[in-house]
């Protein structure tokens, strides 16, 4: 395609606009895949450079998607995508091309295939490595109700190494069924690629003649009596024996759990696709197709940059350039993560002590920063968050202090290994939980709301939330020398261009700070949305509110300051707590605890998220919709003394 073309402008495609459903799909002949397979890559690119989104992993899949919507019958069959990023090809061609431009935006489509958006979406797929274990659910319940069907699983895009999926394909390997896993293999081969005579396999092992052949073996062994249809795991250990003898090839952990294994093949040769997935669909028994894709295929900047474009932003189609926006020459406060990132490096340079964890995320953590300087200190241990904390627990034992950094809404699946292996034990482990709180654009399977509710039960553990970028190079100085687990949650974006921080005395655990002094009501808030309380505040003020408020940052939801809220239960009747996060077990909840247990008649005022899972859209917009912008928090203030 001709990227110099004026961007965005409504394009005209020969066979992309006439493609609303994957039945329009089918009447193309396959000699015309490929056009539309570059009309879907031009698409896409045009879309995200003006609305940003996931843009290499789409790239990188364009021909699988047209393959398998050309092959299978959707939604009858069912496509489970596995890091739904991977899906924007997919939306397009289930009738939301003309939509598209609404993806990621407030009440637009959803960032991440979804059933509650389309049919054609078998299950939700905003975390990594889930598409193994819910399509065998979604095929071994096909099957029980004589459902006639193909179940696919699409997994990749590093999704492999989380450990769900290892458990979901042992699983698959050892119950009867005819599910289909391909693997989206854009990083690293599971085999080694081996030109022509790789090839080969692929011609031998998905061909009819092959098949046949394999097929006549199989009844001559049962009528021998070597295996029987209660046994045809032993077809697969065979088959699997033959190609092995054929290509002097080992067994590859598919071939290892009895799974028949097909590949690796070009994932981006849509003619062959076609032929491969025709000829195997219909095969019985669970078996594996592996792709070699590349991410950010078909554009130039993103196949030689691949993390960065990984999710770009705004951008210039023709030049490649990526378009910030720098503030018109006013200073940009720093990042959250970029805060981390320098503190980490500067404190593991002191302490030798100090290494960082990370799962596959460490140029959005920053941990980049430490890993360019001392990479035998970095650990990025692929999408395995339980793992990353088990492995920094052993690290602890062993007298290390691991800084392990997981995104909060991804620490969720680490939550056993959290309370088994760190609390338990005591282990001196840091938790440092980035894009706590609203995110954004990627929605409900991204926000960080639940940390302060699901940490604060657990015993042993120590749960900070910084308000100023000051505050989290103190939290994560003073995390060295703690005696446990110690947990340090702060949101993403940038850190408030205005706060500073308003301690005179060293940070210490357990203990609040007030801000601000009032006689009226009290607002204990905690984190970074203490700086927009503050300016709510100082806003009322400003119009002269017939109010006086005295504002605490608790800055520790465990231990809370129990002085603090002594003073706030016996001095004030009424109380506003503010946190972004649930309101159920967090910061109102623990408050509400105290006075109820020192029978502080105050009323409590709970600001927060509310029983609900949070939409996508900008942080501006949610915060807005949910009345914890400056705005609503006015509004909740005022409304005090009329409740």
């Amino acid at each position: 395609m001709n990227y110099n073309a004026i961007e965005c402008a409504i394009v005209e495609y020969k066979y992309l606009s006439h493609i609303d459903s994957p039945a329009d799909l089918k009447k193309l002949r396959k000699e015309e895949l490929p056009q539309l397979c570059a009309e879907l890559r031009d698409f896409i690119i045009q879309e995200l450079s003006h609305n940003p989104g996931h843009l290499a992993s789409s790239l990188g899949t364009i021909e699988l998607t047209v393959a398998l919507h050309y092959v299978f019958d959707a939604p009858k069959d069912k496509l489970v995508w596995d890091v739904g990023h991977q899906a924007y090809a997919h939306k397009i061609l289930t009738g939301r091309r003309d939509r598209f431009s609404t993806n990621r935006q407030f009440k637009g489509l959803a960032p991440f295939p979804t059933p509650t958006e389309s049919e054609y979406d078998a299950f939700v797929a905003g975390h990594a490595s889930n598409s193994i274990s819910a399509a065998l659910g979604i095929e071994i319940a096909g099957s029980m109700q004589h459902i006639e069907r193909n179940v696919v699983a699409i997994i990749g895009d590093g999704a492999m190494t989380g450990g769900l999926a290892f458990e979901g394909l042992n699983n698959t390997s050892m119950d009867r069924n005819n599910l289909l896993i391909i693997l989206n293999d854009n990083h690293m081969a599971i085999d080694p690629i081996r030109g022509g005579f790789t090839q080969y396999l692929v011609d031998l092992t998905t061909s009819r003649t092959y098949n046949k052949w394999r097929w006549k073996m199989y009844l001559l062994m049962v009528k021998l009596g070597i295996i029987n249809d209660k046994k045809t795991a032993r077809m697969r250990r065979f088959t699997n024996s033959l190609k092995a003898m054929l290509t002097k090839q080992p067994d590859n952990i598919f071939q290892g759990l009895n799974l028949r294994y097909f590949g690796p093949t070009d994932g981006h040769n849509v003619l062959e696709l076609v032929r491969i997935l025709s000829e195997i669909k219909d095969h019985k028994g669970p078996k594996v197709l592996h792709l070699i894709t590349k991410k950010g295929k078909g554009y130039a900047p993103a196949e030689h940059d691949q993390t960065t474009w990984h999710a770009p932003g705004e951008f210039s189609v023709a030049s490649g350039e990526r378009l910030h926006v720098t503030g018109n020459g006013i200073q940009v406060p720093q990042l959250w993560q970029d805060v981390f990132g320098e503190t980490l490096l500067e404190l593991a340079k002191k302490n030798d002590k100090i290494v960082g964890i990370t799962p596959a995320m460490p140029s959005g953590c920053s941990m980049s920063i430490m890993q360019k300087e001392l990479p035998k200190r970095v650990f990025d241990v692929g999408i395995a968050e339980g793992h990353a904390v088990t492995f920094s627990a052993g690290l602890a034992k062993e007298g290390l202090i691991p800084y392990c950094n997981i995104y909060s809404s991804f620490l969720q699946r680490g939550y056993d290994n959290i309370i088994h292996d760190v609390a338990l034990p005591k282990l001196h482990v840091v938790l440092c939980i980035d894009r706590a709180g609203i995110v954004g654009n990627d929605g409900a399977t991204h926000h960080g709301l639940f940390d302060l509710a699901y940490l604060r039960p657990i015993p042993n553990m120590i749960i900070g939330a910084p308000r100023t970028a000051n505050d989290l190079q103190d939290m994560l100085t003073l995390a060295q020398s703690v005696d446990g687990p110690i947990a340090i949650r702060y949101p993403r974006g940038r850190t408030s261009q205005t706060s500073q921080t308003d301690r005179t005395s060293p940070i210490e655990i357990g203990k609040a700070v007030k801000l601000r002094d009032g006689k009226d009501i009290a607002v204990l808030s905690i984190g970074a949305i203490g700086n927009t309380v503050a300016e709510a505040i100082e806003d009322l003020r400003l119009k002269n509110a017939d109010l006086s408020i005295a504002h605490y940052d608790m800055q520790w939801l465990k231990p809370i300051d129990t002085d603090v809220l002594d003073e706030v239960g016996r001095t004030y009747k009424t109380v506003i707590t503010i946190e972004d996060g649930v309101i159920n077990g967090g910061l109102g909840s623990a408050v509400t605890e105290h006075f109820a247990d020192k029978g502080y008649k105050a009323r409590v005022i709970r600001l927060g998220i509310n029983d609900q899972f949070v939409e996508h859209g900008s942080t501006k917009e949610l915060y807005h919709m949910l009345r914890l912008d400056k705005e609503g928090i006015c509004e909740s203030l005022l409304q005090v003394p009329e409740k």
